[in-house]
């Protein structure tokens, strides 16, 4: 019997724009990200998870647009968290915003799938640290953006479409280890780090995700 990750890897074989396709045992989604950004031979990189897609036939053509300025590094946009069963159903609306020095000790970061950064940004600064289990997502942008201060640019549309269920949402004991990580990355880097404040702006942001709907 076939299983489903089977028949979506054979439907990726015949699938024209699919140039390399790997399959073999790794140390997790990071390590798996990191072992396909050390494949690309092109000069932009982006990370699709396999249940994700893209908002519409114009995105690619979107980031092309920022990065015809070559001093942008990255760039990122708005997210959609749509019901598992039914893509149309929108649950959650994570609006990224533009940044400001400081925003990350909230807790704040821009929707990863949403993310487009120069492959030689991962080669001056690294690629995603497998000493976290969830949260390396977070602290690969917060050392991209906060600590090295790479130029970026914020286009201001739903860029991705993520269905709920994933590793990160897809039960309370990853909720509450992807956000030990990031409190412990944190307190790392800023000596005044509130833990009380994190909370009350995080369960804020939260909040507004599934009250606030995208414009388009």
């Amino acid at each position: 019997m076939v299983d489903q990750q089977t028949r979506r890897l054979r439907s990726l074989i015949n699938y024209k724009s699919v140039s390399v396709l790997v399959s073999e045992p790794d140390k997790g989604i990071y390590d798996a990200m990191n072992k396909g950004i050390s494949l690309m031979t092109g000069d932009i990189v982006g990370t699709l998870n396999a249940d994700d897609f893209y908002s519409s036939d114009f995105v690619l053509s979107e980031v092309e647009k920022v990065f015809m300025d070559p001093s942008i590094e990255a760039c990122y946009g708005d997210l959609v968290y749509v019901k598992q069963d039914d893509a149309l159903k929108g649950v959650r609306y994570w609006k990224s915003g533009e940044y400001e020095d400081g925003l990350f000790r909230s807790g704040w970061m821009p929707a990863h799938p949403t993310f487009f950064v120069r492959k030689s940004v991962y080669e001056r600064f690294g690629k995603f640290s497998l000493d976290y289990k969830i949260a390396a997502d977070f602290e690969l942008l917060f050392r991209f953006i906060e600590q090295k201060k790479i130029k970026i640019k914020y286009i201001p549309k739903v860029l991705v479409k993520m269905r709920m269920g994933g590793t990160t949402n897809k039960n309370l004991s990853n909720v509450i280890t992807q956000n030990q990580e990031i409190i412990k990355i944190l307190k790392d880097y800023y000596s005044d780090f509130s833990l009380v404040g994190f909370i009350s702006r995080k369960l804020a942001n939260r909040a507004l995700q599934y009250i606030k709907h995208p414009k388009d």
